[in-house]
């Protein structure tokens, strides 16, 4: 079955990562992404909000012509339903270590919705790999491909995946997936052959649209933006 937001999904993204303030909203809607990645429930996060200041972030996107993108750790799917129900946000990306029986229940409840679930890559290996097709039956409408950290730290960690490792997971997906782990505008053509995939949906960053105080520069985005996510009149960098 396919609905707007699942056509949309398959088309093609670019997302940001850890917007924290109005102003971070401002200049992602002015340099080219299409989702924006709100934490919440990500204990200890330098980007986690509270409910509040999610929802008011949530509706500030929507008006900017952003999707917000709720980003947890949490695993309570009656929370996060009713937490999407009051934000309006429409995708949830579960990113830790979430069950195949949590994305049942939140599609169960969030029929809308699009739910992006995160399969960790450790030392190359997919810690989620023999859960892939239950993830699928569940409900899932894509996956995002992520690095765990030799020290087990996941999100954020401007770590890249090796390509040949992303490679080697493919042939086990069904459904589109988001590619994440310390893309750059210099390490663009490295994955050409990921991006070339049928099943590619587009690019999840974080730390290289910021500078060295940890806030997005305009400079920054605009050429992840060109590098990742061109418009049809620009050639990618």
């Amino acid at each position: 079955m396919s609905t707007p937001l699942l056509t949309r999904a398959r088309s093609g993204h670019l997302k940001v990562c850890g917007a924290r303030t109005r102003a971070d909203l401002d200049l992602l809607a002015a340099t080219g992404p299409t989702l924006v990645g709100l934490w919440h429930g990500v204990p200890g996060g330098p980007a986690d909000l509270d409910p509040q200041r999610l929802a008011d972030l949530a509706a500030t996107a929507i008006r900017l012509g952003l999707e917000p993108v709720l980003v947890t750790f949490l695993d309570d799917p009656d929370h996060l339903a009713a937490l999407a129900r009051a934000t309006g946000i429409r995708w949830i990306q579960l990113h830790a270590y979430q069950s195949p029986a949590l994305v049942a229940r939140l599609r169960a409840q969030l029929p809308y919705a699009v739910l992006v679930k995160v399969l960790h890559l450790a030392r190359g290996r997919c810690l989620e790999r023999a859960f892939t097709p239950a993830f699928e039956r569940a409900g899932c409408d894509l996956f995002l491909l992520d690095t765990v950290t030799d020290d087990g730290r996941v999100g954020s960690t401007g770590t890249p995946l090796d390509p040949g490792d992303v490679h080697a997971l493919l042939p086990r997906l069904t459904i589109p997936f988001l590619l994440a782990g310390g893309l750059n505008t210099a390490n663009r053509d490295t994955y050409r052959t990921v991006t070339d995939h049928p099943l590619y949906a587009g690019a999840d960053i974080d730390t290289a649209a910021r500078d060295r105080t940890g806030c997005f520069t305009h400079d920054a985005v605009t050429a992840l933006a060109r590098a990742w996510h061109p418009r049809p009149q620009e050639t990618p960098a």
